[in-house]
């Protein structure tokens, strides 16, 4: 592994609506010499574990307005940066940031936990991921909450939304993450976005950023596209857990078209909540979101 980075702690100062304390793993098995952050919010011996994912180029700051209404309702919401983002740590080698290496770091971090009775609460990157992880380890997860993100099988074609998005990622690899943000979200305040782009001070933090585009499987064959397969199977024949399915209905790239095809595969899965004028992130949509969430459950 070549150069690891880590953000320093002060880029994280005073972040607007984010008063919640830093955690860190630095013993997962598999990954010596790595820091995994996350959230750890709530009663520690709550009933039910809320494991929010989030994806590129965010972290775990994308959950801070859903957050404490879980937490408020007795909920333990955990909520890990993936390696390459957020206050985690980041190694420089692109090629560290494989398809398996995020998806085994979120198996072992959720079992280094012990969580258990999870609702699985997946968006983008964190559902392209944390969807392929029930089916082994499913006793862990009782509920599930899907929202703008997909199974990459690698049996249809990308959509022509997305191959732009990678064009542009792969011509512009020192990516300004808050003034991406602030376009897909143009109601973002100049110190949210500033928060976005915190742990990023320069190029040399961006590998995993930069990676992510290139790691959503377009052919049969490709890393994580058969455990991705393998996922939908599972889904389709053995989910029996409630699920909620909400749609940012202004996403170009995973937006109804996408998220409608995801639904068919979900057994049980209702109606979605359409968000008639939210993007791709969904949760900057505020805290009503949780309540719908809670709701639906209840």
């Amino acid at each position: 592994m070549n150069e690891i980075l880590r953000t320093p702690e002060n880029f994280f100062s005073d972040l607007p609506d984010f008063p919640f304390e830093p955690h860190y793993l630095e013993d997962l098995p598999g990954f010596d010499g790595l820091r995994m952050h996350y959230l750890d919010e709530g009663p520690r011996d709550a009933e039910t574990v809320f494991l929010c994912l989030h994806g590129q180029p965010t972290w775990s700051y994308l959950y801070r307005k859903m957050l404490p209404v879980f937490t408020a309702a007795g909920h333990r919401v955990v909520a890990p940066d993936f390696f390459g983002f957020g206050r985690s740590d980041k190694p420089t080698d692109e090629s560290v940031y494989t398809f398996e290496f995020h998806r085994a770091s979120l198996i072992t971090f959720v079992e280094r936990l012990g969580l258990s009775n999870i609702t699985l609460v997946a968006q983008d990157w964190g559902g392209l991921l944390g969807l392929t992880i029930p089916m082994d380890d499913a006793q862990r997860y009782s509920r599930l909450v899907v929202m703008n993100t997909s199974l990459a099988t690698g049996e249809t074609a990308l959509p022509p939304a997305f191959l732009a998005w990678r064009a542009w990622s792969a011509k512009n690899p020192d990516m300004a993450i808050g003034r991406l943000m602030g376009r897909s979200c143009p109601d973002l305040s100049a110190r949210e976005l500033a928060a976005y782009d915190a742990p990023f001070p320069d190029i040399r933090y961006k590998a995993g950023v930069r990676r992510f585009p290139d790691l959503v499987p377009d052919h049969p064959d490709a890393p994580g596209a058969a455990l991705s397969r393998r996922a939908a199977r599972w889904w389709s024949a053995q989910w029996a857990g409630p699920t909620l399915m909400a749609i940012g209905m202004e996403d170009p790239v995973l937006g109804p078209p996408v998220m409608q095809a995801l639904r068919k595969v979900i057994q049980g899965c209702p109606p979605p909540l359409e968000i008639a004028e939210s993007g791709h992130f969904v949760q900057e949509s505020g805290g009503w979101l949780a309540e719908e969430i809670l709701k639906a459950f209840d």
